[in-house]
């Protein structure tokens, strides 16, 4: 026969594990988002260091267009 402490403690082990799983999957799915978040960030620098290295190239054909303009007699 089960007494009531025994009922009390099994009750109390099942509320436990269900907040503690609660707990780690909401955690799970906010750090997946703010870990998508990040992801988006990187994505645009990324993405901006790549046009920067374009244009510091462009800058350097223009600089020595211009300089075959200027000493050009």
């Amino acid at each position: 026969m089960i007494t009531e402490a025994i009922t009390v403690a099994i009750l109390s082990l099942i509320g436990t594990a269900i907040g503690s799983f609660g707990g780690i999957l909401s955690t799970q799915r906010l750090v997946k988002y703010r870990l998508e978040q990040l992801e988006k960030k990187v994505d645009v620098c990324n993405t901006l260091s790549e046009r920067l290295a374009e244009l510091e190239i462009k800058n350097k054909v223009c600089e020595h267009r211009i300089e075959k303009l200027e000493f050009t007699p």
